[in-house]
């Protein structure tokens, strides 16, 4: 009986020690797999936004690029060659937003850059905020933030789930480039202010005061550095993928009587708002890229378990493809310098942050279609809208058809705004004079298409410009009538580009992934512009912007 007992006990001692010993090694287990699990997570985030960057320019002067700026991020990331915007108008209020938000104007709110408030009675401005103060300057340009935009960015969602530890920090020569992908609860937003001052700023949304490191990059004097000859990179004669320097579709500067390099920057500066004329030369994308870098070590981004944000937009591009459009000498030396850019700012992040601890995405707000008066030259069906004989003409029609001269009250953004009050007080059917404006208008020249907001509201276009305008679509704040025009007829100069359509050379624009949790490799399978926040979501395992409506991008992922 005793020895029977001997042999329980031992049995017994041995089992809990066995036990014991799978217990231990199962932690040890889950604690391994929950290091791996946070070791997937990138120290920093940087979303790189170029503005008005066709995606074809990376083809175009791809075999101009350096081995270690967009080329790098195409050979050694993810590239997303079918990228589009699915949604009208493609500006870059509503681009910046879309692209951190995951989500369209439908829902975030952010309709255009300017849009008529039908409850005030006026335009407004999408990061205008009149109960804030200017921070790093007197003027009025600092009078920022982001309340308009009404959902979250990723950017926020990872400052929830960093129980606002991890940083966020948007950077950009535009306010809007700055604010709005930054989001609602991000520690900085700076943007430039030219004219005689040549600062960034930012408003007391943010901070009282400028931080020191900004200060000192001020007084550094960097942005009077670029006051200077703007010459091009290489020979002229080699920038093939260009038209001729001389033509009759640029721009240009006051005070120069071609638009023909060279250009001497700090005699022009004096005709063209002092140090506003960096924004529309290579230089400007120069100036963010070394405000960038002092921001990754000024705010220590990337330096702790906690995930930062950097948003940075390169609004350079844009100025100059409106200056100079498409096609432009200008426009090809601006993204072979930007290439330069981008490299170095590569370099800084792997220096200060560490290769294989950040993510970083590009991508851009819209694309830009080719000068029409170009276009036409080549007989390729364009033109341009003449906006005001088309109100005139409206404005007639309204007259005639309802007896009534004010019931057209604002026309902007390819949209009209009723007078509604005013119609309910003629006894008129809203619904009526609506489709009565869509059947006069689809009668004008350069109209392609005309939709009611009643349409918008009671039909589900699932293909199509159609379903971009309806993307596009915000019931309170967008107008009556939405108004398309034919394929390359813009309301704008004869000179330079422009943008805001559902065509290809407004939405395919680049989506490049690159770092920690990318796998390398390319897709022609078709992406939309509000995929990029919820896959950056999924990435760090935080909640998708509460407005998303994009899907994460698996295939860029790194299986765990």
């Amino acid at each position: 009986m005793k020895n029977l007992l001997y042999v329980f006990v031992f049995s017994l001692f041995f089992s809990c020690k066995a036990q014991t010993n799978l217990t231990t090694q199962t932690s040890q287990e889950t604690s391994q797999e929950a290091k791996k699990e946070l070791n997937t997570t990138p120290k920093l985030v940087v979303g790189i936004v170029v503005d008005q960057m066709r995606y074809d320019y990376l083809s175009r002067f791809y075999s101009k690029f350096s081995e270690g700026g967009f080329k790098k991020l195409m050979n050694q990331g993810f590239n997303c060659k079918n990228n589009h915007y699915n949604y009208i108008p493609t500006y870059t209020g509503p681009g910046h937003t879309s692209i951190y938000t995951g989500t369209t104007p439908k829902y975030h709110g952010i309709i255009a850059n300017n849009w008529y408030d039908k409850e005030i009675k006026e335009m407004v401005y999408c990061a205008e905020d009149e109960n804030v103060k200017s921070v790093g300057t007197e003027a009025n340009a600092g009078l920022m933030s982001p309340k308009r935009m009404k959902t979250t960015s990723f950017a926020d969602e990872n400052r929830l789930f960093t129980q606002m530890r991890g940083k966020t920090i948007g950077i950009a020569l535009k306010d809007r480039g700055a604010i709005l992908p930054a989001g609602h609860t991000a520690n900085a937003a700076y943007w430039f202010h030219g004219k005689d001052e040549g600062n960034w700023i930012t408003s007391s949304f943010y901070m009282p005061h400028l931080p020191k490191w900004v200060n000192d990059f001020n007084a550094s004097e960097t942005a009077e550095s670029y006051l200077k000859t703007w010459n091009t990179l290489y020979d002229i004669n080699t920038y093939t993928e260009s038209g001729a320097d001389l033509n009759t579709f640029e721009g240009g500067f006051k005070g120069k009587e071609t638009a023909t390099f060279p250009y001497d920057l700090k005699t022009l500066s004096k005709e063209n708002n002092g140090y506003d004329i960096l924004k529309a030369t290579a230089y400007g994308n120069s100036l963010t890229a070394d405000f960038a870098i002092a921001a990754i070590e000024g705010e220590q981004l990337g330096q702790d378990t906690n995930t930062d944000v950097l948003a940075v937009s390169f609004s350079s591009t844009d100025y100059v493809g409106h200056n100079f459009g498409v096609n432009s000498k200008e426009v090809e030396d601006t993204y072979l310098r930007l290439d330069k850019d981008i490299e170095r700012l590569i370099l800084a992040l792997d220096a200060k942050v560490g290769e294989g601890n950040y993510t970083l995405f590009l991508t851009s707000d819209h694309g830009a279609v080719d000068v029409p008066s170009y276009l036409q030259s080549v007989h390729i069906p364009s033109g341009y809208f003449d906006s005001k004989n088309f109100k005139s003409k409206l404005n007639d029609f309204i007259s005639k058809k309802f007896g009534a001269s004010d019931l057209l009250e604002n026309a902007s953004n390819n949209q009209i705004f009723l007078n509604r009050e005013r119609i309910a007080l003629l006894g008129l059917d809203l619904q009526v004079v609506q489709e009565a404006l869509v059947n006069e208008i689809i009668t004008y020249k350069n109209i392609d298409k005309v939709y009611s907001a009643t349409t918008m509201q009671t039909t589900d276009f699932t293909s199509g410009i159609e379903e971009l305008l309806q993307n596009g679509f915000n019931q309170k704040r967008s107008g009556d009538v939405l108004v398309v025009n034919d394929p390359a007829v813009i309301s704008y100069s004869k000179t330079g580009s422009t943008h805001g359509s559902g065509l290809n050379y407004d939405t395919h624009v680049p989506l490049l992934f690159y770092g920690k949790g990318i796998i390398k490799g390319s897709t022609l399978q078709k992406t939309v512009i509000t995929d990029i926040a919820p896959t950056i979501s999924a990435l760090l395992g935080t909640s998708f912007p509460n407005g998303a409506t994009g899907i994460p991008l698996d295939f860029v992922l790194e299986k765990q």
